[in-house]
């Protein structure tokens, strides 16, 4: 059986992550439609750990039943890793869109690491008891602070957290150079040593998504969700003083931090939809949150195209976007809310895209 709630928390975190990714104007943008310059988190960090904790959620309602009925086997384990690197040729799919240029194609990216961090926690649910997820939970991130904060960076000389001389940008660089984020090109969002703490956030989902399935009463299950959101919001703020808040670096902060916001929106929304009933408003929602296959990759072409289709002004070329964003500029309007209003405008786009496929039944599985 779908958690309604959970189609509605994913369908709020797509449109947001379609809103933000697609200003008219890059240069005119409000402050909570950013991403932190560094340390910091902003609600546009939050799309991200919050989608992981999504499909940790998500991992105890798929493969729950199988586990419970001893029917892990090869075919399983197979399964999981073809769904695993179906996600991540996705995402090297989209990243090379339309060119392809192999030798300096982005390997990291969102979607590689969305397959990474489902194939690893969909193995620790299988094969690791229950009881010792929070014990894997407090490794990863211990391993990782001190990876990150004692460990001297080769050619460096001294641990820091600094965007290019850091241990993950050493790594990032040595394993995958030319084939990092084009606006750094020596260290990458989404890189290798980070992928251990969004591990991290999705075994928080994964954790979650165990309660939220139990024979315990909806509220008993809401209350700890709650409870357990606060401690890790709580943990994750004052580790923050020593371990500051970043999401490029996914520090441990980072991961309870945004975990307990995760879980104390789970929790609201499966109180308002699941228990008191106030889901006249989330079929608008569950047209992303059912289709986020065909959003991750409908939207990212669609941005990429915008950008690359020219159109004749004069005797120049411009981009079709820069030719559709001029129509939304108004000499009353703020250019931050014309940037803004370009934003809506694409999420609207999509939101009917899907509002149709949803009602003809048509979904992309993953």
């Amino acid at each position: 059986m779908r958690l309604q709630s959970l189609d509605v928390f994913r369908g709020m975190t797509l449109a947001l992550m379609l809103m933000v990714n697609n200003p008219g104007d890059w240069g005119n943008i409000f402050s909570p439609f950013e991403h932190a310059d560094w340390h910091g988190c902003t609600l546009t960090d939050l799309v991200f750990p919050f989608f992981l904790f999504i499909v940790g959620v998500a991992v105890p309602y798929s493969l729950g039943k199988l586990k419970e009925a001893g029917s892990v086997n090869r075919d399983l384990y197979l399964k999981i890793g073809k769904r695993t690197l179906f996600i991540f040729l996705i995402g090297l799919a989209l990243s090379g869109f339309p060119y392809y240029h192999f030798s300096t194609i982005r390997i990291p990216g969102v979607l590689a690491r969305i397959a990474v961090v489902y194939g690893c926690i969909s193995l620790i649910f299988l094969k690791i008891p229950e009881k010792y997820y929070w014990i894997v939970l407090l490794y990863i991130l211990a391993i990782y602070w001190f990876l990150m904060t004692r460990i001297p960076v080769p050619g460096v000389g001294y641990a820091n957290l600094q965007a290019e001389t850091n241990l993950g940008a050493w790594l990032d660089y040595k394993l995958l150079h030319g084939h990092l984020w084009s606006q750094s090109k020596v260290w990458d969002p989404e890189g290798i040593l980070s992928t251990l703490p969004a591990i991290g956030t999705g075994l928080l989902g994964v954790i979650t998504g165990i309660k939220l399935r139990s024979d315990e009463s909806p509220i008993q299950k809401l209350n700890w969700i709650f409870f357990m959101g606060c401690i890790c919001l709580v943990i994750g703020y004052f580790w923050s003083l020593v371990f500051p808040l970043n999401k490029k670096i996914w520090t441990s902060s980072f991961v309870l931090f945004t975990g307990g916001l995760a879980m104390l929106t789970l929790a609201s929304l499966t109180y308002l939809i699941d228990i008191l009933k106030w889901d006249s408003w989330t079929k608008h929602f569950k047209y992303f949150g059912t289709n986020s296959l065909m959003v991750f990759v409908g939207s990212g072409i669609v941005a990429r195209l915008l950008g690359l289709i020219k159109l004749p002004q004069g005797d120049n070329k411009i981009a079709l976007k820069t030719f559709i964003y001029n129509g939304f500029k108004a000499e009353w309007l703020e250019p931050k809310v014309s940037s803004l209003l370009f934003a809506v405008c694409f999420m609207l786009f999509f939101y009917f895209i899907l509002k149709w496929m949803y009602k003809k039944q048509l979904f992309w599985r993953m």
